[in-house]
């Protein structure tokens, strides 16, 4: 697996910097995968497929999609909140980070 870095940050808005992930690419294809994944559940669905093997799948689908938050998250925290705290913004960007983080973990 390659290693995520952050490359130059992109503009979100006036004055409201988001950091680009080097791994753009990778992380899109872990999502076209999931895209894929989610599809096979709905085939799963429209098979009446056992219940337990479709549990399986959406379990996984979860996991895939958890991986995913996580590399955007540690890419954030590199990026976005380190450049906030060396800008003397940080106690800012660990309560944007915190709110995140309870979404995540829910």
């Amino acid at each position: 697996m390659r290693k995520e870095e952050v490359i130059p940050m992109a503009e979100k808005g006036p004055g409201v910097r988001v950091p680009l992930v080097r791994d753009k690419e990778g992380i899109l294809a872990r999502l076209r995968k999931i895209e894929g994944q989610v599809r096979g559940l709905q085939r799963m669905v429209e098979e009446d497929r056992y219940c337990v093997d479709i549990l399986n799948q959406v379990a996984a689908v979860e996991a895939a999609l958890n991986r995913v938050g996580l590399m955007l998250l540690e890419g954030h925290v590199k990026g976005c909140v380190a450049a906030a705290v060396r800008r003397g913004e940080g106690d800012e960007a660990v309560a944007e980070l915190m709110d995140v983080l309870r979404r995540f973990v829910r």
